[in-house]
Order: C-alpha cells, then structure tokens, then sequence
C-alpha cells in the first residue's frame, strides 16, 4: 500500500502540494513513484519558468515508462530541487521528502480544487 500523508493537497495526476506561507511546494505521490517503478530521470523546468494550473512543468523517466509532471496550481517557479538531476532515485526512496519544484502561489484559491488525503486515497488504488 503506498504511503499517502495527511495534510498535504493531491491532484488528480498524482502531484502533492504543500504549502508554505504563499509557496506551493510540489513532488509526486508514492503511488506514482511506486507504479512508474526505479526512476532513471528527473526533466525539470527553470527558476523563473511560469506555470497554470494543469500545465506540463516537466517529466518522470523510469525504466518502465515517462510520465508528465503537471503543475496542480498556477505560479512562478521559485526554485528547483537540482538534485534530483545527478539522483533521480531520491523521488523513490522518498516521494515526500524529494520535492521537485516550489513554487510562488499566483492564485491561492486554486488550492480548494485540490484532493486531501482521504479523498487521494480514494482514486490511488
């Protein structure tokens, strides 16, 4: 059964959102990491790269399959998680620790759209 932590928001693409005063921090849900099997590859977008929400930021690669990263909410990155680029197996080894991106809120409300962990639970089966 993959992990699924309280207190964290979860869209429907598997991204988790944790939020930081008006930054979203963004990673992939241990049922994604789980189901896309060892990660070999970590495509990530660029500080100061503006994203919507729903919008392709970037990519998972694992020995199995590629998987799009989209952004749950919309915003400007403000930072990368770059090691991630020399130990992509950092996103198996701990979904919620290795995040991928954070990023500057544009529209707050854009979170309520977002799943908590019973309503995750539900779809990540």
């Amino acid at each position: 059964m993959s992990k699924i932590i309280e207190g964290l928001l979860y869209s429907e693409s598997h991204e988790w959102v944790k939020v930081e005063g008006g930054i979203a921090v963004i990673g992939v849900s241990d049922f994604a990491q789980s189901e896309m099997g060892d990660i070999t590859y970590v495509d990530l977008p660029s500080e100061g790269d503006s994203f919507e929400a729903g919008e392709e930021f970037g990519a998972l690669e694992s020995v199995k399959a590629s998987s799009e990263l989209y952004c749950p909410v919309s915003g400007e990155v403000v930072e990368v998680n770059t090691e991630l680029e020399a130990s992509p197996e950092k996103v198996n080894e701990d979904a919620y620790g290795a995040w991928i991106i954070k990023v500057r809120l544009s529209d707050p409300a854009e979170l309520e759209s977002l799943m908590d962990a019973a309503a995750y639970a539900a779809i990540a089966k």
